[in-house]
């Protein structure tokens, strides 16, 4: 069973910082693009940062500048480093793994989730 464990989530004041981590099995994270994604009450889910498996990195331009996301290849972890956050920051936040297992096999693999909250 393929699982993506994320960690880091909390409660956090509005210019604060707060680091989130995505540990996922060997075999999945070395082929797979990571990413992490938001959802905040009453919107869609939304791209927040992307790293792919040669360390590309895309960013939302809401984040761009404020958040890192960062992957260790030897933990199989992906972080997302987040600084001087808003309160629009709050959303609960999901880890995403997508790739190919074969050319026809893709896969796209959620984790739980893990909620992020901004507050004054």
């Amino acid at each position: 069973q393929v699982q993506l464990v994320e960690s880091g989530g909390g409660l956090v004041q509005i210019g604060g910082s707060l680091r989130l981590s995505c540990e996922a099995s060997r075999r999945l994270f070395r082929i797979s693009d990571m990413g992490w994604y938001r959802q905040a009450p009453g919107k869609e889910r939304e791209l927040v940062a992307t790293i792919s498996n040669g360390g590309s990195t895309d960013y939302a331009d809401s984040v761009k500048g404020r958040f890192t996301i960062s992957r260790d290849n030897v933990k199989n972890t992906v972080d997302l480093q987040m600084y001087s956050l808003k309160a629009e920051d709050t959303a609960v936040y999901y880890c995403n793994a997508r790739g190919y297992f074969t050319v026809e096999s893709p896969y796209n693999y959620w984790g739980q989730g893990t909620r992020v909250t901004v507050s004054s």
